[in-house]
């Protein structure tokens, strides 16, 4: 039986003074639909609030990441079934999931096609497949970002992100691409690479495989900043709605893909 815990309060506190995470929360449930009484995987997602509060909708939820303390982070928070994953396997038998999200994932594993061979291989017939990624794109706050150490190789990324060309050729015919559509614009970006920039140099540094994930440690050993934050947030709530104004594509993308049978595939406009 699976066991949920209850959410520490700091874990909740900072999703809901975070901008983007409340966002990708929001798109990948949109996406995920009614999964109550589904078996259901979610992957990569960061300091496990999202994997508490995908719980919290419904389904029998197992969870996996890459290093230590991104795995002890949301056993923290969501108790048992999360699992550490070593290279492009998975833990669990063939035909096992009706759901599965990958939240960040794909741009921090050196063979993402043998990855989703094994997405396929877990996801049972007609199972639906979520993937949150980086939009890749060349623009100013890119540059911006490396000027300010914030690299591909900070964040844990081996790659620079995927186009939706990018993600197709990946998944192949093994999966049928039913919506995609990019999000998180540029004043959304803008004011989280400032925020990055501020908890990077106070942690002096903070890294990992992952990238920058924040922890009750961390929140423990810099309360006055985190207030600091708080108090802020109103602005930065305002500053991020400015994204309306952006015709621009977001610097994130995400794809809804379907398990295809094996009688043919189809692709979205």
């Amino acid at each position: 039986m699976q066991v949920t815990k209850t959410a520490p309060e700091w874990a909740l506190q900072l999703f809901n003074k975070s901008v983007l995470k409340r966002r990708k929360y929001r798109e990948v449930t949109a996406l995920l639909g009614d999964f109550a009484g589904r078996r259901c995987l979610d992957v990569g997602s960061d300091n496990g609030v999202i994997s508490y509060l995908l719980r919290q909708q419904g389904g029998d939820w197992s969870s996996a990441d890459l290093n230590p303390q991104t795995v002890n982070a949301i056993r923290e928070l969501v108790g048992d079934e999360v699992y550490q994953i070593s290279g492009e396997a998975l833990p669990f038998p063939d035909q096992t999931f009706d759901r599965v999200a990958i939240i960040d994932f794909l741009e921090h594993i050196p063979d993402d096609r043998r990855f989703v061979d094994e997405l396929h291989r877990t996801l049972k017939p007609g199972g639906w497949l979520i993937i949150n990624v980086p939009h890749h794109k060349s623009t100013a706050l890119r540059l911006l970002r490396f000027r300010l150490g914030q690299t591909d190789e900070k964040h844990g990324h081996l790659r620079p992100g995927y186009t939706l060309d990018d993600l197709q050729r990946l998944l192949g015919d093994r999966f049928i691409v039913e919506s995609a559509h990019t999000y998180s614009k540029f004043f959304s970006e803008l004011i989280d690479t400032l925020i990055v920039f501020a908890v990077t140099t106070l942690k002096g540094g903070g890294h990992s495989e992952k990238g920058l994930v924040v922890t009750s440690s961390d929140l423990k050993a810099n309360k006055s900043m985190f207030r600091l934050y708080s108090l802020i947030y109103p602005v930065v709530w305002v500053f991020s709605q400015l994204d309306a104004l952006v015709p621009a594509s977001g610097y994130m993308l995400i794809v809804k893909a379907r398990k295809s049978e094996p009688t043919g595939h189809s692709r979205i406009a």
